[in-house]
């Protein structure tokens, strides 16, 4: 069946929206899912360059012929989800959102706050606390189809997702954060999020089966990073100024997490975490972005310099596996074959 997941291998911020979006045009995708909750900001730049930061909507909802989904593993801010619907100007067609999604209470930020916030740099989003009230069978549970501002867009996503994929419709399921932050494979406990982040836990939560996969895509970067604070450990760990340096930018590098503003923490590229990223997810093909922190002739010139072609290739050595695609700037990709450079 036609479903493409797209997954993070580091730890978050791979540009795993920048990717949906791209390959929601390219494959003419008729609907695209977004998994989790409200703790990862997705950026998009739409096709007249205007930036756009999702947490709960999948970027290709900024496509008007793709219909969004919203499936019963997802975790909602009402707040959050109904500004973005005014921000994406989607109509009630354009969104299906699973009657079970789990509604993300105050009580539940509150809750984050106090307890994960300083401890592992939690993001307080309440998705985890929502996670965990859901697993103990809390009476209080509230789902979407109880809140009256999401009426109109209450729809049974599972047969509309299946009548779809028996029509040979492309879906596009949309990961969020890093194989290094899943609470079931990261080397990294306590320092992980609320959920599984591999292919097999995204395709579980949207309730499609494991046959109906076709494509896994590992989008990783050339610098990974974790967000600001005690957020646990990252090898290699640099700063903003060096890699801004290193790239020859005349412009400062600097990542800020689109959830909690924070600086951004930032590491040289250390393969073990996408060798195991590959070893859990056996994806199809890989996507290397930020290529433009390497070189930023990239960027600016629009294609892959001598430079970048160096580091390709030593990463694909380091990870055993070729790269399929090049993130060279915010919006931009080149795909292998079309390169100046032999990798």
């Amino acid at each position: 069946m036609p479903v493409t997941v797209v997954v993070g291998g580091q730890y978050g911020s791979e540009g795993k929206g920048k990717v949906a979006y791209y390959l929601a045009q390219e494959k003419n995708a008729k609907i695209a899912v977004r998994v989790g909750g409200s703790n990862s900001g997705h950026t998009v730049y739409d096709e007249h360059g205007r930036k756009f930061i999702f947490r709960h909507l999948p970027t290709a909802s900024l496509l008007p012929d793709v219909v969004c989904v919203l499936p019963s593993g997802s975790y909602i801010d009402v707040h959050v989800l109904l500004t973005e619907i005014e921000k994406a100007e989607i109509a009630p067609e354009r969104l299906y959102i699973d009657p079970h999604a789990v509604l993300v209470t105050e009580k539940d930020k509150a809750e984050e706050h106090v307890s994960l916030k300083e401890k592992i740099g939690s993001t307080g989003s309440g998705t985890g606390a929502a996670v965990i009230r859901r697993i103990r069978r809390d009476n209080g549970m509230l789902f979407a189809q109880d809140e009256p501002l999401l009426q109109k867009y209450i729809q049974k996503t599972k047969p509309y997702m299946r009548e779809n994929l028996q029509g040979g419709h492309r879906i596009i399921i949309e990961g969020t954060q890093g194989y290094g932050l899943s609470i079931l494979h990261s080397d990294h406990y306590p320092y992980v999020t609320g959920r599984d982040t591999t292919a097999a836990g995204f395709v579980s939560e949207t309730g499609l089966s494991p046959f109906d996969v076709d494509e896994i895509v590992l989008t990783i970067r050339a610098h990974p990073i974790r967000v600001g604070g005690n957020s646990g450990p990252l090898p290699y760990e640099t700063d903003w100024e060096t890699v801004t340096l290193e790239s020859g930018s005349n412009n400062d590098i600097i990542e800020y997490t689109s959830v909690t503003n924070k600086i951004r923490r930032v590491a040289r590229f250390h393969p073990e975490v996408v060798r195991q990223a590959i070893l859990t997810n056996n994806p199809t093909s890989i996507v290397l972005n930020h290529l433009d922190y390497i070189d930023a002739r990239c960027c600016m010139d629009n294609h892959l310099t001598e430079k970048v072609c160096d580091y390709v290739r030593n990463i694909e050595n380091l990870i055993g596996c070729s790269i399929n695609f090049f993130g060279i700037g915010p919006a931009s990709f080149v795909k292998k074959g079309v390169l100046e450079c032999q990798i």
